[in-house]
């Protein structure tokens, strides 16, 4: 079934919202959670806690797609899996949950609605009481654990008395129900008895019989030219004609005979031949075009104990699809060198010498591919897996925790190794560890620390053991523009593969949630208005849960050219204004065809849409990310010199053409560097892998004249055609290859323990003019990877003997903001690029901006010279050589890499549960933990306007409101300095942070956070946004508001939007929801995003800042020096302004009395 139009889809979404609007109002009661199993609860209880359900099970994320209006709210569950992506959902959910955006049961306020797991939540305004409309809810499912299977067991007896036959092996799934496993119970293998008799002509022929065959590819088209042979007949051989058609004479019409056929690129078919009349039989045979296999599922890293079970599992696809699997142990061949071992590797009785690094090989008939390392560690009995005593983590405490003049304080608050743990006794043997265990925090400690006038509580990790793991979910977020204008592109489909998985929104932003055991996340945008061209891109992400923003470019198509299709016809490839084209594809005459196969002759549209490498801006919108399978199934480099789209459609109908053979030519001129020309080949990428694969190689061709010049020559690609794939490459297979260590931190001190994880790092291989290292001439490639704990290495083309043979530009990016890099003016210092001498000079190391400090300071340029062998001090980073991968990941901190650093260094953040952002297993169930829950993380910004001369540091004290169980305690504080306006002298503001309201983590009870947000400095405030204030007033309880120096309230439990000067936003990443909440509180817009401070729009509250007295320290000041004295001084302030006050409005009435008549 072809995949639905996008405008489908939103059909479909509407029908299933105004399906909702007619239910019977008697369908279900109101009120009440219903799951599968019958159950529910009493209106007004509390949802109940995961370990009170009978059946296995999690809870999704909280989901709200639609706004009470109209007829009422409707959170359907099509609604939701359109608008969220169908992965966020389970097929079959166990149970629904409905809360008011107040975190209100809908009995608790009387109000009754419709609640179904299969269909959604409804809240009819027509069944309300009178006066009542519905509230706004959001919903969440409760889905069950995905159940496993059992080992598989012995295989059964070969089918049949002789020749081929199959047997069978079964396997049992471990649920009580036996339907609860996806996939099948039986699994089948084809096996051989000993031969049959022979038939001889003499009883099977049949003379006057004819046997009448096609072979046709999948899509229908007719393949010419395909060895056609008959089973048990060795003389029965014939080809396919120029139609696809064969004839075999002899053969009997009842027979049932088996008949294959081969086809070089093709796999081989085979159907047998069925009766079609008392002489006369037909087939009909399909070949699927070879692909290299590729894989969808890597085996994972494992921790067991000696003597317990492990079970590694690997899955390629392909066409067709691979059954040769190969599993190896540190390089070795495992099972005496056979292939075929299956897709599973069970070990079972584990011993010590067992432990290592495990990878599986796939073959099919076009290639083999090979996994990703899955490294086993084996325990030895009674050795711990998770040490007790927790590591060192140090984290800065508020500058008024330390001792003056003394720099910044740290505290040492614990921190569980990242690693995994052995599971029980008689667990392992499945592919999915549904159970698996975690080193995580098993206790927690209260301390305080004196600070200046206060005193500062702080949880410390006390001691680490084996838990549940959370389980980890890479996320991908992003928004997909186009190149040349920046617009977003709404409703676009977005494909996993050959899978719909969702649409961008209408910013253009997109969610995607990677799926387990993914090592390339290959994603590919569909334009429902086919202006633009599929992006397919390879996206990093971080396997580790932490949230990855990308910004996505689309490739505009070029407009149409009108090609007679009886005629020969060329287009040009280049898209320089003033340079020449780099070659032309050749269209020769009566090559057009439909897709069923027919010819076409008529006019033809043609968009031949070409990615330039010699503009360097072209690179942000490049396809894939250059890889292709080499001979021995490894990943390997390619160096482009142009990729293209090819769109051709019969004019007026818009009909989808193919074409082929097509030529492609290219200047020599444009291939300048030595040995590519002989080495370029034509690729075409395969968008569900993701990889690039070979088409054809280039031959020279011979040019007109006696004597010409080799440079003037051009090249001719042959047996180019343009069908299912559209997408075209011209590339060379680079071998100087290596790797470059790059680091990001969270300032410029770059210190070792304040490493950002997250960051996407893109290095663009550039090739530089001959002597003019920083004067590119083209990029050949571009590679992106996520920081994690250890950094990130990114592959690239560098050279041992030219140092300037290649050079990069190297950027970096959390989330939409640029982060810089260690500077380079006037020189760069070893120390802070980290990188030592003499190697730093070789790479010639230069910040973007080391000529002109006009310029921005986003990315540097490096020469890539491969450390040469004999060289120590090459020997230890920032460039590894292509073998030395495990090396560069693993190297410490203290070798040489290159370094990027936050921009924002004027913000601090303190929780008193401590929590690092980039490692979602750290967080600790804790009723004062800052993100209540591992699975959502809600963020929520204020943005604070300031008049003042200066930027001023803004603070925001977070502490429990409303709850009884954390009334009044500490949840956490945030620093954060005010932006100038660029626009406005004068005028600047802060996007402060603040914990959002809403449930703990024991998800019973909703806490509403007393906020307090104070300016340092001699600041009042003067404005409180109307609507704001208005929300709060019909919200009580207020928070206090005697101190005109600051702002309190008790936090909003709604999403509000810009117009309350609140920005909030969930994500399953707390950075990722930080960030984009920083964006759109920069922009002052509920959609929007910025990086540019715009002090005017979306504002909450304001203070008038100005310049205190020299010999006076400033309110904030006071406050942490002196509360008592400071306070009172407040209250002395406040009396002399009210009595200045009342004396003035006094004075007025006064003279209002005398003009009275």
């Amino acid at each position: 079934m072809p995949p639905l139009p996008p405008l489908l889809y939103l059909c479909v979404a509407a029908v299933h919202l105004a399906r909702a609007g007619d239910v019977p109002a008697t369908e279900e009661p109101p009120g009440t959670a219903w799951s599968l199993e019958g159950g529910r609860w009493r209106p007004g209880q509390a949802s109940p806690a995961p370990e009170d359900w009978r059946e296995a099970g999690e809870w999704t994320s909280w989901f709200n797609v639609d706004h009470p209006g109209g007829d009422g709210d409707f959170e359907t569950l099509a609604a939701i899996r359109f608008y969220y992506g169908p992965a966020r959902v389970c097929p079959r959910p166990l149970a629904l949950e409905a809360r008011t955006t107040d975190w209100a049961l809908p009995a608790a306020v009387g109000e009754r609605v419709h609640l179904s797991p299969a269909r959604g939540f409804w809240c009819l305004n027509r069944e309300q009481p009178r006066g009542r409309r519905c509230s706004n809810y959001h919903v969440r499912f409760r889905c069950p654990i995905e159940a496993a299977w059992g080992a598989w067991g012995p295989w059964g007896p070969c089918s049949g008395s002789c020749g081929p036959g199959r047997r069978l092996r079964r396997r049992r799934c471990q649920e009580r129900a036996g339907d609860a496993c996806p996939g099948r119970p039986l699994e089948a293998q084809k096996c051989v008895r000993p031969e049959c008799p022979g038939c001889s002509p003499d009883t099977c022929g049949c003379p006057d019989h004819v046997l009448l065959g096609t072979v046709v590819t999948p899509s229908g088209r007719l393949l010419p030219g395909a060895q056609v042979s008959v089973q048990g007949w060795p003389d029965a051989m014939t080809t396919s004609d120029a139609h696809g058609i064969f004839r075999v004479p002899g053969v009997c019409a009842g027979s049932g005979v088996n008949v294959s056929a081969q086809m070089d690129g093709f796999s081989t078919g085979m159907a047998q031949a069925q009766a079609n009349g008392s002489v006369s039989a037909v087939v009909s045979i399909v070949l699927e075009k070879l692909e290299k296999p590729y894989l969808v599922k890597h085996p994972e890293s494992r921790v067991r104990e000696a003597g317990q079970n492990v079970t590694f599992c690997c899955k390629a696809a392909g066409s067709p699809r691979p059954k040769k699997y190969s599993w190896f142990h540190n390089g070795t061949l495992l099972d005496g060198g056979k292939r075929g071992a299956g897709a599973v590797l069970e070990l079972r009785g584990l011993r010590p010498d067992q432990a290592g690094v495990y990878h599986c090989k796939v073959w099919d008939g076009a290639g083999a591919v090979r996994s990703g390392d899955a490294q086993l560690t084996v325990l030895d009995p009674g050795r711990l897996a998770c040490d007790p005593e927790p590591r060192e983590h140090l984290v800065r405490l508020p500058e008024d925790c330390g001792r003056p003049g003394a720099g910044p304080t740290f505290l040492d608050v614990g921190l569980c190794p990242d690693s995994r743990c052995p599971g029980p006794a008689g667990w392992g043997a499945r592919c999915g560890d549904p159970g698996s265990r975690c080193c995580s925090v098993r206790r927690l400690e209260s301390r305080e620390v004196r600070c200046s006038g206060y005193v500062l509580p702080v949880k410390v990790v006390a001691e680490c053991g084996c838990r549940k793991c959370f389980p980890s979910r890479g996320l991908v977020r992003g928004r997909l523009l186009a190149a040349d204008s920046g617009e977003p592109l709404r409703f676009t489909r977005i494909l996993l593969g050959p899978e719909t998985v969702g649409f961008t929104s209408f910013q253009g932003d997109f969610n995607l949630e990677v799926p387990p055991a993914t090592e390339r996340l290959v994603v590919t945008f569909v334009d429902p208005s086919g202006r633009f061209a599929d992006a397919v891109r390879v996206l990093p992400f971080d396997p580790r849960g932490a949230g990855v923003y990308h910004e996505v470019r689309a490739m505009r198509k070029k407009d149409p050219v009108i090609l007679d299709a009886r005629r020969v016809n060329s287009v040009p490839l280049g898209e320089l204004a003033d340079g020449a084209p780099l070659g032309e594809l050749v269209f020769p005459s009566r090559t057009f065809r439909r897709t069923d196969g027919r010819p076409y002759t008529g006019a033809v549209e043609a968009r031949v849409t070409f990615v330039d490498p010699r503009n360097l801006t072209s690179a942000a919108s490049a396809p894939s990310d250059l890889r292709f399978v080499d001979a021995d199934g490894e990943l390997a480099l390619l160096r482009t010199y142009g990729m293209f789209w090819v769109d051709l459609r019969a004019a007026g109908s818009g009909e989808p053409l193919w074409t082929g053979p097509v030529a492609v030519r290219v200047a020599a001129s444009q291939i300048p560097m030595a040995g590519h020309a002989e080495a370029l080949q034509l690729w075409s990428l395969n968008p569900t892998s993701g990889l690039w694969e070979q088409e054809s190689g280039f031959q020279w061709e011979a040019a007109a004249g006696p004597r010409v010049r080799r440079e003037e020559r051009v090249f001719l690609a042959g047996n180019l055609e343009v069908r299912e794939r559209r997408l075209f490459n011209l590339d060379v297979p680079e071998r100087r290859r290596c790797f470059v260590k790059v680091r990001a931190y969270a300032n410029d001190k770059f210190a070792p323990d304040e490493q950002v994880e997250g960051v996407v790092v893109t290095l663009v291989n550039l090739e530089p003019l001959p002597g003019f290292p920083a004067n590119p001439r083209a990029w050949g490639r571009f590679d992106s990877a996520v920081t994690g704990p250890n950094g990130a290495c990114l592959p690239a083309f560098c050279d041992a003997d030219r140092p300037d043979a290649y050079t990069a530009l190297v950027t970096a990016t959390l989330g939409g903001e640029e982060l810089e890099p260690a500077p380079s003016r006037p020189r760069p210092l070893p120390a802070t690029v980290g990188v030592p001498q003499p190697y730093l000079g070789r790479l010639g190391y230069r910040r973007t901006d080391h000529d002109d400090p006009a310029l921005k300071r986003h990315g540097f340029h490096i020469q890539l010279a491969k450390p040469r062998p004999g060289h120590p001090a090459e020997a230890n980073g920032p460039v590894y050589p292509w073998r030395s991968l495990h090396e560069c990941r693993e190297a410490p901190v203290t070798a040489g890499h290159f370094r990027f650093a936050r921009v924002e260094t004027d913000r601090y953040e303190f929780n008193v549960v401590p929590f690092r952002e980039d490692a979602p297993a750290s967080w600790t169930g804790d009723f004062l933990a800052w993100w209540p829950n591992p699975q959502e993380f809600r963020a929520c910004f204020l943005k604070v306007k300031i008049q003042g001369p200066q930027e001023y540091m803004v603070r925001s004290r977070n502490a429990g409101g409303s709850h009884p169980r954390t009334r009044g305690q500490l949840y956490g504080l945030r620093d954060a300095r005010s932006v100038r306006d660029p626009e406005r002298p004068g005028v600047s503001a802060a996007c402060v942070e603040f914990k959002c309201s809403g449930m703990l983590f024991d998800q019973r009870q909703p806490d509403r956070t007393l906020v307090t947000v104070t300016p340092q400095g001699s600041c009042r405030r003067v404005a409180v946004t109307g609507l704001l204030q208005d929300y709060l007033a019909r919200h009580p309880p207020a928070a206090p508001a005697d101190d005109p120096a600051a702002f309190a309230m008790l936090a909003p439990l709604d999403p509000l939007g810009h117009n309350y000067g609140v920005y909030t936003v969930t994500d399953q990443s707390p950075r990722l929801a930080k960030e984009i909440a920083i964006g759109r509180c920069l922009d002052g817009s509920s959609d929007g995003f910025s990086r540019e401070m715009k002090a005017e729009a979306g504002t909450a509250v304001t203070f008038q800042c100005g310049e205190p007295p020299a010999d006076r320290p400033s309110l904030f000041q006071r406050l942490l020096q002196s509360p008592g004295a400071a306070l009172g001084d407040i209250r002395r302030e406040m009396g002399t302004v009210a009595r200045e006050q009342a004396r003035g409005q006094g004075v007025s009435r006064a003279r209002r009395g005398r003009a009275r008549p």
